[in-house]
């Protein structure tokens, strides 16, 4: 095996795992009666993208695309 493919093994693996643990971390979508009453245009719901949970969000997307782009590099079977 090549270190190139090593490399790219041992990083899809810790990838994975930071994926799983961030997609653990969030809470879920769900808004409760807060939607039915009008109570979700709060604070917190416009200033969401600024807040841990916001970050979170964005964490796990750029993690996506990198697992993805392992996943690729992997498939091509380097040599």
């Amino acid at each position: 095996m090549s270190t190139v493919r090593i490399i790219c093994e041992v990083a899809l693996i810790l990838v994975s795992i930071a994926l799983s643990v961030l997609v653990l971390m969030q809470e879920g979508k769900e808004q409760g009666l807060g939607a039915i009453s009008g109570m979700a245009e709060t604070y917190w719901g416009k200033n969401k993208g600024r807040s841990m949970e916001g970050r979170l969000v964005k964490a796990t997307a750029v993690l996506c695309v990198v697992f993805f782009a392992l996943s690729l590099l992997l498939d091509m079977q380097l040599k």
